[in-house]
């Protein structure tokens, strides 16, 4: 962008409008909390006077401060020129309700896993979990999400990265679950041994390599770690496959989201009895299985 706005423009709406202009005209891709121009111009304009969505009405006609103007010109600058989520340049992320610090170490959090937490699993959990793994954490929104939903529970969170572990750690700090959630870098289950779960979550990488390379700009700036395993996207879901039963308690369940990629789940694994949930609010593709069956699959 060759000309500043900063003098021309005053009011919440003058910025929302015109940042939402600048994005439709770069045809910037979304999907990492918004899904259109609007969208992402309220949550720029938000995050740089510091106010919450709840009180957007009583906004629109509030001047920006001077620093909120170049603060705000430079976040919209920046997505335009480097095609980065919203939340890398915020540096934070909203999901079940709950904010995330979030950098450009771990995905930006966006799971159908918060409408299956609002529920409380039910009706597949036979009882409250006490222990509850959060496996490929990243920023640790999943398993924290579960801490707040299930009080009495104590939650693992474990990712491969040492970047993202430090992500989560900062979280769990943020939301004073120091005492109940805890994190550990590990290669799936390596640093994990000897630990039992009633319930494992887990958001692994599942993109295909034909599919990564087909990719908007915008999911590029994430890190391949966390969206790529293998060609076909499954060797982490296989090995998780392989080796859940091992670490859930009696009555225990597995779920992991594998997204659209569900179908070729299905093709892949043919001998699991994959269960997958309905969304009321968007998203598909979290398998639900039982111990029980993981360990029935194996013996095929």
């Amino acid at each position: 962008m060759n000309h500043s706005p900063i003098n021309d423009l005053s009011t919440v709406l003058d910025w929302v409008r015109w940042s939402s202009s600048e994005f439709r005209r770069a045809e910037l891709f979304y999907g990492h909390g918004t899904e259109n121009d609007w969208e992402e111009a309220l949550l720029f304009v938000l995050w740089a006077i510091q106010q919450p969505w709840e009180r957007l009405d009583q906004l629109w006609q509030a001047a920006l401060t001077a620093e909120e103007k170049a603060r705000l010109f430079d976040a919209v600058s920046q997505r335009i020129e480097r095609r980065c989520p919203a939340a890398y340049l915020t540096g934070e992320a909203w999901f079940a309700g709950l904010r995330f610090a979030v950098n450009e170490h771990v995905l930006v959090p966006r799971s159908p896993f918060a409408e299956l937490i609002a529920n409380g699993f039910q009706p597949w959990l036979k009882s409250e979990p006490q222990h509850i793994l959060d496996l490929c954490t990243g920023s640790g929104c999943i398993g924290i999400a579960c801490a707040y939903a299930f009080d009495e529970a104590r939650v693992d969170l474990s990712d491969i990265s040492a970047e993202a572990v430090a992500v989560a750690e900062q979280n769990i700090a943020l939301h004073g679950l120091s005492d109940r959630v805890t994190v550990t870098e590990s290669d799936g289950f390596q640093n994990l041994e000897g630990r039992q779960y009633d319930l494992i979550v887990s958001n692994p990488p599942y993109v295909s390599e034909a599919e990564y390379a087909a990719l908007p700009e915008e999911y590029l700036r994430e890190p391949k770690l966390g969206l790529t395993s293998g060609d076909d996207g499954f060797d982490f879901v296989e090995m998780l496959l392989a080796r859940a039963a091992d670490f859930l308690s009696e009555d225990g369940l597995l779920l992991v989201e594998v997204g659209h990629g569900w179908q070729a789940c299905e093709a892949r694994f043919p001998q699991y009895p994959f269960f997958w949930p309905e969304f009321e609010h968007g998203g598909c593709g979290i398998f639900i299985l039982s111990r029980e069956q993981l360990l029935a699959a194996s013996q095929r």
